[in-house]
């Protein structure tokens, strides 16, 4: 049975929280603050981790950033505070989701369970060469590890999820709603604030490319990525008018 550890200071939600995922066939670990949540983590191997961000005397970022030293296990981070800056800072040091409150508790066991379903195919990769290329960008889908002109590129691995099926893509838009779908296992339209995340930061890494490697949005449709490498074809992403839109929408 897969294990889900949740880290939350407010015990009644504790207690909501594992009866909800215990429903689903999922066995619930509870800790109420990051120190007993870092033990319990190496000592019971969580397949998934629900984190608050407001623990009381402890900080959920500092408790994230502990956590991720210690283990690559899924996070979706717990919040009240649903600012884009909150989303972007989360997902920075290494979250692979957020779910604001108050919400429904159908919602979270959803997102848990694809979560779930996602660490999972990504475990059954077929063998062969693993690397996948564009340009100066390459992608090593056996060990989730990027590099950039033959230099490492620290990405997260949903970053990594999300370079990946953008180049799986390569000069197509790939519309918000699968990005948010095949990436983060979302059907919810108004989770667009994490996809606007995790492409700006992206932006930011891939500069140093000097526009060999970028990536643009196209405002309520979706992002696409271009390369040097990629051949010139026909099309809307010709109009240079679409390729410099601000990331919104």
């Amino acid at each position: 049975m897969r294990k889900i550890l949740f880290v939350d200071d407010d015990t009644a939600l504790l207690e909501l929280l594992s009866f909800a995922v215990q429903r689903a066939g999922l066995s619930p670990i509870v800790a109420a603050s990051g120190p007993t949540a870092l033990r319990m983590t190496t000592e019971h191997r969580p397949d998934l981790i629900v984190l608050d961000i407001l623990l009381g005397q402890d900080d959920g970022f500092e408790v994230l950033q502990a956590l991720r030293g210690v283990s690559d296990v899924p996070i979706i981070m717990l919040s009240s505070l649903d600012s884009e800056d909150h989303i972007e800072r989360a997902l920075e040091l290494g979250a692979d989701g957020y779910v604001t409150k108050p919400f429904p508790f159908r919602e979270l066991i959803a997102r848990i369970q694809a979560v779930l379903r996602r660490t999972s195919d990504a475990q059954r990769v077929e063998p062969g060469d693993p690397w996948t290329r564009s340009g100066a960008l390459a992608l090593n889908l056996h060990e989730y590890r990027a590099t950039l002109d033959g230099l490492p590129l620290a990405v997260t691995a949903t970053e990594f999820r999300l370079l990946q099926l953008l180049m799986e893509n390569i000069g197509e838009v790939v519309p918000y709603s699968v990005l948010l779908r095949q990436v983060w296992g979302y059907d919810d339209p108004d989770a667009g604030s994490v996809v606007r995340a995790a492409v700006y930061r992206l932006r930011r890494k891939l500069v140093r490319t000097n526009g060999q490697v970028v990536i643009y949005t196209m405002p309520g449709v979706g992002v696409v990525l271009r390369s040097s490498a990629e051949k010139s074809g026909d099309g809307l992403l010709r109009d240079k008018r679409l390729l410099t839109q601000p990331l919104r929408g």
